[in-house]
């Protein structure tokens, strides 16, 4: 049976969002009523916050508990039967976050395998362009790249983040073979403009023999705020554009683009898998984890995306 102290210290950090405040509403030091609830998660076996250094969130199973405790102490011993009994099992909202078209043709396609194999998770898709933060806004995975590692977060990498020049054909054609990338001031460049900040990032193509040159000096005749308006712009014969393998990849193989400086490309960091601390994970969420991580190494993201391959 769980002492009074650490369902004190549990309830009075959820109504109030913080572990300080709840210790001044209980008499207590901030340390003790963190310890309080840190045993009540270790003897319930789930986590009942997301903790960060801005926000203190309920996970899904905290809120369940937090409700059932909520009708008073007599409820105690429901509520701890309740949320132990689903311990082990993969249940519950799974809330993901990724970008939209690595998300649709990368992603999407595990759901059939992964929710025959576990029909009480209930996945929940957010496609969005931009780094979300993963405790604050209350996902339990998100899959992208260059996220905050804040306090609880861990990445674990699923394959390089390379971004390489495209045009179409038609449009190489009408112009003269680039060979170097100070060549590329003879070409219409497209850009994208960062949802989060409304800049136009200046990167740095790396080539062979460790050479490199920044793309700074070009000038975009054409921007958009989303990669994949900035391929079908390309598409289009309208310039070369700087896009992620996996962007282009299908359009590469069916010679609907063509690589511009084949040799040349951007390395952007990894795309990695972002998901609270691993102690008390909630079932549904390590099960999603290991079939990602085992479907990326099976299709060989980490060679397929690979702009040097």
């Amino acid at each position: 049976m769980e002492t009074l102290a650490n369902l004190q210290s549990f309830v009075r950090s959820a109504e109030e969002g913080s572990f300080s405040a709840a210790a001044r509403r209980l008499g207590i030091t901030p340390a003790a009523v963190s310890r309080n609830v840190a045993q009540l998660e270790a003897n319930l076996g789930v986590r009942l916050f997301q903790r960060s250094t801005r926000r203190l969130a309920l996970t899904e199973a905290g809120e369940r508990f937090l409700g059932n405790v909520g009708g008073g102490l007599a409820s105690v011993q429901a509520a701890i039967a309740d949320v132990t009994s689903n311990a082990g099992e993969p249940a519950g909202l799974l809330r993901i976050s990724a970008a939209p078209a690595f998300g649709r043709n990368y992603l999407l396609p595990l759901m059939p395998q992964f929710m025959q194999s576990y029909p009480a998770v209930i996945p929940e898709w957010h496609f969005d362009n931009r780094q979300v933060d993963l405790i604050a806004e209350g996902f339990d995975v998100a899959i992208g790249g260059g996220i905050e590692l804040s306090p609880g977060v861990i990445a674990r990498d699923l394959t390089p983040a390379h971004l390489v020049l495209v045009a179409s054909p038609d449009y190489l054609s009408r112009r003269p073979l680039v060979r170097r990338p100070e060549q590329l001031h003879d070409l219409e460049h497209l850009a994208m403009r960062s949802p989060q900040s409304g800049k136009v990032r200046s990167w740095t193509l790396q080539g062979p023999k460790e050479q490199h040159a920044t793309l700074e000096f070009l000038r975009p005749r054409l921007l958009v705020n989303d990669p994949q308006a900035l391929c079908q712009c390309a598409l289009m014969g309208l310039g070369i554009a700087l896009l992620a393998i996996p962007d282009v990849l299908d359009l590469l193989k069916n010679g609907a683009l063509k690589r511009v400086l084949p040799d040349w490309y951007v390395d952007a960091g990894p795309i990695s898998l972002y998901f609270a601390g691993q102690r008390l994970l909630p079932a549904k969420t390590r099960v999603f984890i290991d079939l990602l991580v085992a479907h990326s190494r099976e299709q060989q993201w980490a060679k397929r995306f690979d702009a040097r391959v």
